[in-house]
């Protein structure tokens, strides 16, 4: 199980930080990733991470504004935001795989609930 949380409303420029807490399995192997939906749009990929070596990527959207780590002692992953966009607004999601990451959503098993960010 996945829980987001760490999303609210923000300002342009504004910077929020979003954790995933996984349960029921441990985040030392695996992958990670962050996928948001904004209002009209499809899903896309934001960010993925090495669970195991800790190992980050970033797609288009948040290249030089967004951060993943992890803390395999809370089992937690973060989203580091900043200079948040009004375009950013979206349901932010995590999900993770057992293996290697990849760039199709579609092999990622588990998916937190979402938690919503809003940049007005």
């Amino acid at each position: 199980q996945l829980v987001e949380s760490g999303g609210g409303s923000v300002q342009p420029g504004g910077s929020l930080t979003l954790s995933c807490v996984a349960s029921g399995y441990t985040l030392n192997r695996g992958c990670m990733g962050w996928f948001r939906q904004g209002p009209g749009k499809d899903r896309e990929r934001v960010a993925t991470i090495q669970t195991g070596d800790g190992s980050p990527y970033y797609y288009d959207s948040a290249k030089g504004r967004f951060t993943t780590s992890r803390d395999l002692a809370k089992n937690t992953v973060y989203l580091q935001m900043s200079d948040l966009e009004p375009e950013d607004t979206a349901m932010f999601y995590c999900a993770a795989r057992t293996f290697g990451c990849s760039t199709s959503e579609s092999l990622y098993t588990y998916w937190g609930q979402g938690t919503q960010v809003t940049v007005s």
